[in-house]
């Protein structure tokens, strides 16, 4: 076991790496790396359970900066035990180094990429949900944030959910070191307001000095101990920014602020002596085995051609049949269960269901977090509630994380519920998405079987579904795989290719009927994965009907169209036209909604001949 007197010497050893490895970065947070290396320090080479030699052991602890420009604390932390070099940290922020300027996945012990701040709670729920109820160890998840982003809401919807499912596992540690980026934070250090705050949630909280070697090793032995409260729990550290260093300590104008060398050689003297090969011992995890349910067989979906079957619906009904299948398959929803019928899931396996409540942000990062510690996560809501995501979005492709996301009530065709309730840019969104899949499926069948093409596709995949029923158009001998599309009608004579997905394909093949009595013939294509894209078959189909008409329940900017055009951005001759919603709509039935945006089958039909004249 470490002695107190041995963490000091090491929480002076990592003040030093952080100091040194700044400097020759020549940029960097190390005054706010500063503040928390008492309490960091003590923690990994006390408490934590880590096999450093195996990262993803499912039984080690987790680790996460949600306070993530204090990422120099993190590599020091490890390379004062041992696991990276002195030399290899002073690459920090470097061309071609893992050791970015906050932790990305190129850091092997980096557990999620964090540094747009009031994020890593919620991952970290998501990892504790993991442990506690679906993997079943002990394994526990440290989180440390700073006073400045306990602003965001995002933090409060992880306090609040973590507390609801009891995450006893899940341990929070905030670094009060009153200074935010540009002046004082919202509390200072009122410390007491952290206390109280987080109290009335329901965790249980314990306040220290964050210098205290004493106090920072009783409020572990509290926190940690095993007393059968479910509470999650939360350490409020009183620190100051740049502690060691006396020109630095609770001073203004030193955030991301690297020391000149000079400034370097000043604070390394008052620094002391520190014996650089000095290394401390992270202690190993127990090994227990994740409990998992068995694979089972499953039937191929069950659908009867012409059966008119809501796309969102049959996402639910494949969520229950493919469960049996995929072990790891787990859903989080954000109170619209009922509504993305995700509910099917949860009557059939309520153990693979976590409710997030009306709590978006959240509900994303809790996703981020399973998929992160090895599960297969299906996220759903409203597409439109989804904006409001997007740099937990954003942030999760940065950390290449792997889950799902369900958006439903898509559209003008949603009806009478408005403008306020239709997902419209959710396409643009994410194709924006570094990595990303998006899926469009137009029938049930097509959406099972993407769901399940979801599941082998690596990364964050949008599934795209809609609210009103539609006919069934494909049997269960068909396939979607990813970047394909489906020609649905053609013929040596078609004039005009009409491109759609959703609501638009069936409006494309009410078209088609209509053009047919008039002796037009037009090709249909059912483009079903908007990315990747079908671009051989939009070619051909550029190539021999004289235009192509793309027609989409979305807005007109980034959404299939622009798809679409992107494949033909070097030039094309064949006229393209995008037929999409441009005014905002209000409230009216889903036939009314689409023939006023003029996506209707009517419409199609008078910009068939309009191009043809």
């Amino acid at each position: 076991m470490t002695t107190s007197s041995e963490l000091t010497q090491l929480a002076k050893l990592v003040r030093y790496h952080i100091l040194t490895s700044t400097t020759a970065a020549g940029s960097g947070h190390p005054t706010s790396s500063m503040s928390a290396a008492d309490v960091m320090t003590t923690l990994f080479f006390k408490y934590l359970k880590f096999d450093t030699q195996n990262p993803q052991n499912p039984n080690n602890d987790r680790v996460i900066f949600s306070k993530g420009h204090a990422a120099p604390l993190l590599y020091s932390l490890y390379t004062a035990a041992g696991t990276i070099s002195p030399e290899e940290n002073l690459t920090l922020r470097k061309m071609g180094s893992p050791l970015q300027g906050h932790p990305m996945p190129t850091f092997k012990f980096s557990e999620a990429a964090t540094g747009s701040l009031g994020q890593g709670l919620s991952i970290g729920v998501g990892m504790a949900l993991n442990a506690k109820y679906l993997d079943k160890l002990n394994s526990r998840v440290f989180t440390l944030l700073g006073d400045g982003e306990m602003a965001e809401g995002s933090v409060w919807e992880a306090i609040e959910i973590a507390a609801h499912y009891k995450l006893n596992n899940l341990i929070g540690i905030i670094d009060v070191n009153r200074l935010g980026q540009s002046q004082q934070t919202m509390f200072g250090h009122d410390v007491e307001a952290f206390v109280w705050r987080v109290s009335a949630f329901g965790w249980k909280t314990v306040l220290i000095d964050g210098h205290s070697q004493e106090e920072i090793e009783k409020a572990f032995d509290a926190i940690l101990k095993d007393d059968g409260d479910t509470r999650p729990r939360m350490i409020v550290a009183k620190t100051n920014k740049g502690h060691g260093i006396s020109f630095l300590s609770d001073k203004e104008g030193w955030h991301g602020k690297a020391l000149s060398k000079s400034d370097l050689e000043k604070a390394l003297a008052e620094l002391g002596p520190v014996d650089v090969k000095k290394t401390g011992t992270i202690a190993k995890p127990e090994n227990l085995s994740p409990q998992k349910d068995s694979v089972k067989e499953i039937s191929p979906p069950a659908y009867k051609l012409g059966e008119s079957v809501a796309t969102r619906k049959a996402y639910g009904n494949a969520l229950a049949r493919l469960a049996d299948k995929y072990p790891d398959l787990v859903a989080v929803d954000g109170d619209t269960k009922n509504s993305t019928f995700t509910e099917i899931l949860a009557q059939k396996k309520p153990e693979r269901f976590f409710e997030m409540f009306i709590a978006e942000q959240n509900m994303i990062g809790v996703a981020a977090g399973l998929g992160l510690r090895g599960k297969i996560p299906f996220a759903a809501t409203f597409a439109a509630f989804l904006t409001r995501t997007y740099d937990q979005l954003r942030m999760a492709a940065v950390s290449q994380a792997n889950f799902k996301v369900a958006g439903s009530h898509v559209g003008v065709s949603i009806g009478e519920d408005g403008a306020s309730q239709m997902g419209l840019e959710d396409i643009a969104m994410f194709r924006a998405l570094h990595g990303s899949t998006v899926f469009y499926p137009s029938d049930a069948m097509s959406t099972e079987y993407l769901v399940e093409e979801s599941i082998k596709t690596k990364g964050i995949v949008y599934l795209r579904t809609s609210r009103p029923a539609t006919p069934v158009l494909y049997d269960a001998n068909e396939k979607f795989p990813a970047g394909g599309s489906k020609v649905l009608k053609s013929s040596a004579q078609d004039r005009v290719t009409l491109v759609g997905a959703g609501v638009t394909l069936h409006e494309s093949l009410k078209a088609y009927e209509l053009l047919q009595k008039g002796g037009i013939s037009v090709r249909v294509i059912d483009l079903y994965s908007v990315k990747p894209i079908d671009e051989k078959t939009l070619k051909q189909a550029a190539q021999e009907p004289k235009a192509l008409i793309v027609v989409e329940d979305h807005w007109f900017e980034g959404g299939l169209g622009d798809a679409v055009l992107n494949v033909f951005a070097s030039g094309h001759s064949t006229p393209i036209v995008k037929m999409a919603v441009t005014q905002m709509p209000s409230s009216a039935s889903p036939e009314e909604l689409i023939e006023w945006a003029g996506i209707s089958a009517k419409a199609i039909v008078a910009k068939v001949k309009s191009l043809l004249n």
